[in-house]
């Protein structure tokens, strides 16, 4: 861990956000928070998370009062794998946003093959009260524009450095860029031209001069823009210069 905070800092990455899926590494992931100033925490339980018991509202709250916990999630829908609505995950996404308005904390949200469901929660569940990100973002302008609506952000994973992303890219150069992050999503899904090996978050950097090329706007431009829009979306006071 601290060869891949190194290599983040030695290319001008200034925080990374450590995600949960689960309750265990939720747990692991703030403990690696703790030891780095430049990492923080979010907790929550990925909808393709197979439980005997679900973790209750209350014990998300008080897991999500550590002091480096920025955001609740990994949460949302994937109808991938399950091929169909889920009450289960309906359950469990309406839950996590339930604990992301009582502490304030943004979400972090997966959708796949779920768009509609995932909107609607999101609606009918009020998470414009407490704002968030459609994370590792894959879908269409009519979804962006949706969430952008509900004040949400778009996160661009190196995804969108794929030759046949083209879909993704077009939606990547109408979204303001004042309401984009970019990520990694590591350890998988590493940009162009590292395609196929681990990922991990020094690589970020190739989602942003790809989007920079993208947009016809330096890379000075999107790397200023995307950290004050990370600063922004956890409701952090710095202001970066």
């Amino acid at each position: 861990m601290n060869t891949v905070v190194r290599a983040a800092l030695d290319n001008d990455v200034l925080h990374m956000l450590c995600v949960g899926t689960n309750l265990q590494e939720s747990e692991a992931v703030i403990r690696i928070a703790e030891q780095f100033p430049e990492v923080s925490a979010s907790i929550g339980i990925h909808p393709n998370e197979m439980l005997e018991t679900e973790p209750t509202f209350d014990e998300l709250v008080a897991l999500a009062a550590h002091p480096k916990v920025i955001a609740i999630g990994e949460t949302g829908l994937d109808y991938y794998r399950t091929e169909a609505s889920q009450d289960w995950q309906h359950a469990r996404f309406k839950t996590h946003i339930e604990v992301a308005k009582a502490t304030q904390k943004p979400l972090i949200v997966h959708t796949r093959n779920a768009r509609k469901d995932t909107l609607a929660i999101l609606k009918a569940g009020h998470a414009d009260e407490c704002g968030g990100v459609l994370h590792c973002f894959t879908e269409d302008w009519e979804t962006a524009s949706a969430a952008l609506d509900l004040g949400f952000y778009i996160s661009f994973s190196g995804i969108v450095t794929f030759k046949n992303a083209t879909d993704l890219q077009a939606v990547a150069k109408k979204v303001p860029l004042e309401r984009i992050l970019i990520e990694t999503d590591a350890p998988w899904l590493a940009p162009m031209p590292y395609r196929g090996k681990i990922n991990q978050p020094a690589y970020v950097k190739h989602v942003a001069e790809f989007l920079a090329n993208l947009r016809g706007v330096t890379f000075e431009e999107v790397a200023h823009q995307t950290t004050q829009n990370f600063y922004n979306f956890t409701g952090s006071s710095k202001i970066f210069s």
